[in-house]
């Protein structure tokens, strides 16, 4: 139990700290109270907490004898007495004191103890300049002194047409106007280093404010504002495609442009502007926002460069030539009266995709693995691979077939054997997310195959054409998409000096042909590749997908936000 013990007050005689012992030392573990007493114990007798107490008790005596400075330019006295000595001879002991008088670090004590002396805590504003403009004298002129080094100010200007005058239109998140917080939206630009600027044309200020180091002089008519309501969102997305604000003549200023490559993840910091929203660049060290066209804005380009014949039409799975080697069937067939080309109205730009971290968790099924591969990338024998090393771990949706069963095949092992009638009647169901037809068979794969695998809790690895990701790319499936693609090399001759497999029988035809079915793909469903794994040979290629695997279901993975919230 605990006893009485002193009442703690300024004027008590026992310092805190030993108060605090005392209290430790009192106290016993009681049957009803012995977890909270030992937890009472264990922080009391916190070193840190101790001199804490220690401090505590040291200022209280401050308070209470409140000395003041003998001296308040105790570095001046320093000063005199150091040439004082130097002008005369010296002895030995005048020598040393002389010599700690020139010491940085005395010098550096003396100069703390003027600046407590003085009290000269409060920062020095630069004076404000005599030469003020007569219209100005009934506004509210603010003076900013900002430092920056190398990057860039991180504010954005514009033109008012009404007006004329210079106003900053943004400020980037993170940049060193917003982190000085004296320079606002709305804020009227006069002068930059005391040149007066509101002559000049924006990109003419901007380059002023960019080519200047160090410390730079701004006047300014502060905006009336209202609140600053504005807060960072928590908006990523994952970028669709490549952007380079260097090439884009609509960007307000191209410094101020954040490049990206199709994949990247965007934190969005900012949609307060129509047009251009500001964001970062996840993994980037740079921590201050730039812009970007917003989504608005790109499709909204997109759909007048379609127009006027700049920008081609996304293509179609059909135009591009990406086919196995059956005909595949098409689910629906177009009406009369469809048209049969891209239309600009109805044309879905892929232009950003908003997305959030995602890991399964335990019980939940896993993840889809979904493989697309182009010519000569063989993913059936790198599938059937990765299943046979580990077949607990993994398996295979088994296809459906219309053809004879052979004598070395077993009934859902290989393939499903069934009556071209089911077939038919499966397709009409919509049990299908693919089939095709070989050699007057039919060929598929069903959705019940891939759930009968993850209901196992096992891993299901699907070869599908990329047409079927629509049907796949679900908050269902989750799906994690492996382009493989093999390692095209420049010529012929480079290819057949190499490791590869695909080195026997390959013609100069057949490698420009593997390089341009690549290069379709890419172009048509590169925006929902998740990883593109480069073959360079089988056994590297087993192993660099079989750390993807593990990583894809261990890791936390950027998905589509709608997955997860649906």
């Amino acid at each position: 139990m605990i006893e009485a013990m002193p009442i703690v007050s300024a004027s008590t005689v026992t310092g805190l700290h030993e108060t605090l012992a005392l209290l430790t030392s009192q106290l016993r573990p009681d049957a009803n109270h012995k977890e909270d007493l030992v937890f009472l114990k264990d922080v009391f007798s916190e070193k840190s907490l101790g001199y804490l107490m220690k401090i505590h008790d040291k200022l209280k005596q401050y308070e209470k004898h409140s000395p003041t400075p003998v001296l308040h330019s105790a570095t001046c006295l320093a000063e005199d007495l150091a040439e004082e000595l130097q002008n005369g001879p010296l002895e030995d002991d005048e020598r040393e004191l002389l010599l700690l008088l020139s010491t940085p670090h005395l010098k550096a004590v003396l100069s703390a103890h003027d600046t407590v002396a003085q009290k000269n805590f409060d920062p020095v504003l630069p004076p404000l300049p005599e030469d003020l403009d007569d219209d100005l004298e009934e506004e509210s002129v603010k003076i900013v002194r900002l430092v920056k080094n190398k990057e860039p100010l991180g504010a954005t200007i514009r033109r008012d047409e009404a007006t004329g005058a210079v106003i900053v239109a943004r400020i980037m998140r993170g940049g060193a106007a917003d982190r000085s917080g004296l320079v606002h939206v709305g804020d009227e630009l006069r002068e930059v280093n005391g040149n007066l600027i509101t002559h000049k044309r924006p990109d003419e200020i901007s380059q002023i404010l960019s080519q200047s180091q160090g410390s730079i002089t701004l006047k300014i008519i502060p905006a009336v504002v209202e609140e600053d309501k504005l807060k960072e969102s928590r908006v990523y997305l994952r970028a669709l495609f490549d952007y380079t604000p260097y090439e884009d003549k609509a960007t307000p200023c191209q410094e101020a442009g954040l490049p990206f490559k199709r994949g990247d993840i965007l934190q969005v910091v900012s949609q307060e502007d129509a047009t251009w929203w500001q964001a970062k660049r996840i993994g980037d060290c740079n921590l201050r926002a730039a812009l970007i066209p917003s989504t608005q804005f790109q499709e909204r380009r997109l759909r007048y460069r379609m127009k006027m014949g700049s920008f081609p039409a996304p293509m179609s799975p059909k135009a591009s030539g990406l086919r196995r080697s059956f005909r595949l069937r098409k689910d629906r067939q177009a009406s009369p009266g469809e048209p049969q080309t891209p239309d600009a109205n109805h044309t879905e730009f892929l232009i950003y995709e908003e997305v959030t971290q995602y890991l399964p968790r335990p019980g939940e099924r896993p993840r889809l693995i979904v493989l697309i591969g182009s010519l000569g990338a063989r993913i059936t024998e790198l599938k059937q691979k990765v299943i046979a090393e580990n077949p607990r771990r993994y398996g295979l949706a088994v296809p459906h077939t219309t053809r004879a069963r052979k004598c070395n095949e077993r009934e859902g092992v290989e393939y499903h054997f069934i009556t071209k009638a089911a077939f038919e009647a499966d397709i009409q169901n919509g049990k299908f997310i693919e089939y095709g037809e070989y050699k007057d068979n039919l060929y598929g794969t069903s959705l019940e195959s891939i759930h009968r695998v993850l209901d196992q809790n096992k891993v299901c690895l699907v070869d599908v054409q990329p047409d079927a990701l629509k049907t796949l790319r679900t908050a269902e499936f989750k799906p994690y998409v492996i382009f493989v693609r093999p390692r095209i090399y420049d010529s012929q001759r480079k290819l057949l000096g190499s490791s590869s497999s695909l080195s026997s029988g390959i013609t100069e035809d057949d490698l420009q042909e593997m390089k341009h079915s690549a290069e379709r793909m890419d172009e048509c469903y590169g925006p929902l590749v998740d990883y593109v794994l480069v073959k360079e040979d089988p056994v590297s290629a087993l192993a660099e997908l079989q750390v993807l695997l593990e990583r894809v279901q261990m890791e936390r993975q950027w998905v589509p936000v709608s997955w997860v919230r649906s």
